[in-house]
């Protein structure tokens, strides 16, 4: 980890000229740019808040605020942490003619995907705060929080992607595999509902949602954002951090045991 810190800062302004590309190249040749990358987000948020507001008319735990309020702060850190693990586990393909050049860093490559992805994630949230302010919600100091959870959301996601990325290369098929738990993991995480809806009966759920460390991402975006409750924050951000750590400490050393492997495989 500590020489992981060593690569990112002596290479930090490869890391961040490569991440802008990349994040320019993904509308070169599109007619909307830089709007399709707003486009299916929000077509996505406006979708679940007319199903859940006025087909299953969801009620937020959070007394007089509109459901898409409610919603927005759980969801955007989803587009961020599921942009970063779909595009970080096909990094090293996408990145193949670096990794194939001996000088190059390949440790860098996932670290790469995490910031172009970041880049999105901060206009997003603009937007986010946009849409708080035409709906005259009164910002608070909670709202500095937003930052340390996009850091955790990042540290999580890059964990996870120095894991699959370094699979991907041998089995193809991870990439599928991480889609589908992908599309599993917004439902394991209280992103369109409210847990509570399983509280006195089906306790056992809640513990379960407690256990995926995005639930402390999700609640972090939340109380930062509406100042929603955040009950067992102590214990969630210890149990948090050991788990990403865990991740982390264990992706590196795989990822540093096969890159030797990379450029042979691709």
């Amino acid at each position: 980890m500590i020489n992981l810190i060593k690569d990112i800062y002596i290479n930090k302004k490869i890391i961040i000229t490569l991440a802008v590309s990349n994040f320019k190249n993904r509308f070169v040749g599109s007619y909307f740019g830089i709007v399709w990358m707003f486009v299916n987000p929000l077509a996505t948020v406006f979708i679940y808040t007319f199903v859940f507001q006025i087909g299953f008319r969801a009620v937020p735990p959070i007394e007089n605020l509109p459901y898409v309020l409610w919603l927005i702060p759980g969801i955007i850190p989803w587009f961020y942490f599921s942009e970063v693990i779909l595009q970080g586990t096909n990094s090293l393909y996408e990145y193949n003619y670096l990794v194939k050049k001996v000088l190059f860093n390949v440790t860098l490559l996932p670290i790469i995907k995490l910031i172009a992805s970041l880049i999105a994630h901060f206009c997003f949230l603009v937007i986010m705060f946009l849409i708080f302010f035409i709906f005259k919600r009164q910002f608070s100091f909670n709202n500095i929080y937003i930052f340390y959870f996009t850091f955790c959301a990042s540290i999580l996601s890059l964990a996870i992607i120095f894991l699959t990325s370094s699979i991907n290369v041998f089995f193809k098929d991870m990439y599928q595999i991480v889609s589908i738990v992908l599309q599993f993991g917004i439902w394991l995480s209280p992103i369109m509902y409210d847990e509570s809806i399983f509280l006195n009966r089906y306790n056992i759920i809640i513990t379960i949602l407690k256990l995926n460390p995005f639930y402390y991402i999700v609640k972090g975006y939340r109380f930062a954002m509406i100042n929603e409750s955040f009950k067992d924050f102590l214990n969630l951000t210890i149990y948090f951090w050991i788990i990403t750590i865990i991740i982390l400490i264990f992706g590196i050393n795989l990822f540093n045991k096969l890159k030797l492997h990379f450029s042979d495989v691709l």
